[in-house]
């Protein structure tokens, strides 16, 4: 029985992949690394950025990798604040209240990033669970924070379904043995399939999803 479902946020709750793209570039530019699409999908896109920092640009100390991280952050709430929810996702919600379910986001951003975006989306009040890298490091790739989130639901693994844009993300949520949907907008549904996905989608409009959706919460009230 499906007792909860947990939400990415970048990429997922919303497709923020071409801001966190663009300001990538106008930073990494300064170090002389003119990325594109594919590098920002293999060494960017759904992990954090204390990793990214340490990969791409392991010449800074970690004063200069923490200036560095703020600063893209900064950046990039400067320029969100027209983010729009996923196509679906009221669907979606209507449907979780209607059934009890109960539900959290699950995410590698930065605290006030997390905050900002809620609050823009106007989620605030729809996710009173909210798990972040810093609650349960090292954060994606790793299982930690669905576990996590998992454990503050009260829910076991088998009885949740998680979403997620990102290859580091499905990696997280599948290695804590839940069945994830990835959601196809910063990366193509053959590459978040590859990384485990048991299904993809494009929004949280698709008819494959809501078929699932439904089997699953018949036998729920």
């Amino acid at each position: 029985m499906l007792k909860a479902i947990l939400f990415d946020l970048d990429g997922t709750l919303a497709d923020t992949d071409s801001i966190h793209f663009a300001v990538w570039q106008d930073i990494l530019v300064r170090f002389d690394l003119d990325i594109d699409r594919a590098f920002y999908r293999r060494r960017i896109s759904g992990r954090t950025n204390s990793k990214i920092i340490k990969d791409i640009l392991p010449q800074l100390s970690l004063e200069e990798a923490w200036k560095l991280a703020t600063e893209k952050e900064e950046s990039y709430r400067r320029v969100a604040n027209s983010l729009l929810p996923t196509p679906g996702l009221d669907r979606l919600v209507n449907l979780i209240d209607k059934a009890s379910i109960k539900k959290a986001v699950v995410t590698n951003a930065p605290e006030e990033n997390a905050i900002y975006m809620l609050k823009i989306l106007r989620l605030t009040s729809t996710f009173s669970t909210v798990i972040m890298a810093k609650d349960a490091p090292p954060g994606k790739p790793d299982p930690a924070p669905y576990q996590l989130a998992l454990n503050r639901l009260g829910v076991k693994s088998k009885n949740a379904i998680a979403f997620e844009d990102s290859a580091a993300g499905i990696h997280s949520a599948v290695g804590a043995g839940i069945y994830t949907i990835g959601i196809a907008s910063s990366h193509s549904a053959t590459e978040l399939l590859d990384a485990g996905a048991s299904m993809a989608v494009k929004d949280f409009h698709d008819k494959q999803l809501w078929k699932l959706l439904d089997s699953k919460t018949k036998a729920i009230g």
